[in-house]
């Protein structure tokens, strides 16, 4: 085995790391204050947000925490499908919450909070998997066959997150029956 240097992460992205959550409340929040959803926006939201729980499902079912790099699943294709998966959630929110600073707060966060998380993510995993990394970032380190596993995706938390997505569209949509 390859000996693996660390590699040095600033103080700042460990600061806005560890606020992403609380930052997260806050911004959901406000957004949800300022939403303003139409059946429409809430169905073409909901829609956009499908899509990308099911890009989290479908990686969370692959993904072996700590233990690997993990090259099935999604994985094979993309380095990062949990943040895309967020990603698309995210803007799935923004078009059902129908409000232009609803909207702008939930893509500036997403923006800096993600990339945060991706450049400390990458940061350990160079550190504990050296050049395995390496080959898989080079798209040289080839996928594994591994099955999906909902029990998996269940011990990866996405049993929460989809729970966290049905009472974020719950809210939107008694918003939409509030307004009527």
């Amino acid at each position: 085995m390859t000996e693996v240097t660390p590699v040095p992460v600033s103080a700042w992205l460990i600061r806005v790391a560890r606020l992403r959550v609380t930052v997260g409340f806050g911004i959901a929040a406000a957004a949800f204050w300022l939403a303003r959803p139409s059946w429409l926006s809430l169905g073409l939201g909901a829609t956009v947000a499908l899509v990308g729980e099911s890009l989290r499902v479908w990686a969370a079912g692959h993904l072996e925490k700590g233990l690997e790099v993990t090259t099935s699943g999604p994985y094979r294709w993309m380095r990062h499908p949990l943040y895309i998966g967020s990603s698309l959630l995210g803007a799935g929110f923004a078009v059902a919450a129908r409000h232009s600073v609803a909207a702008a707060l939930v893509v500036v966060y997403l923006a800096v909070s993600l990339s945060v998380a991706v450049r400390l993510e990458e940061a350990t995993l160079r550190a504990k998997f050296g050049d395995a990394y390496d080959r898989y970032r080079a798209g040289t380190a080839g996928g594994t066959d591994r099955p999906y596993s909902l029990d998996r995706a269940r011990r990866n938390g996405e049993a929460q997150t989809v729970l966290g997505i049905l009472a974020a569209l719950a809210i939107l949509a008694m918003k939409v029956m509030l307004a009527e």
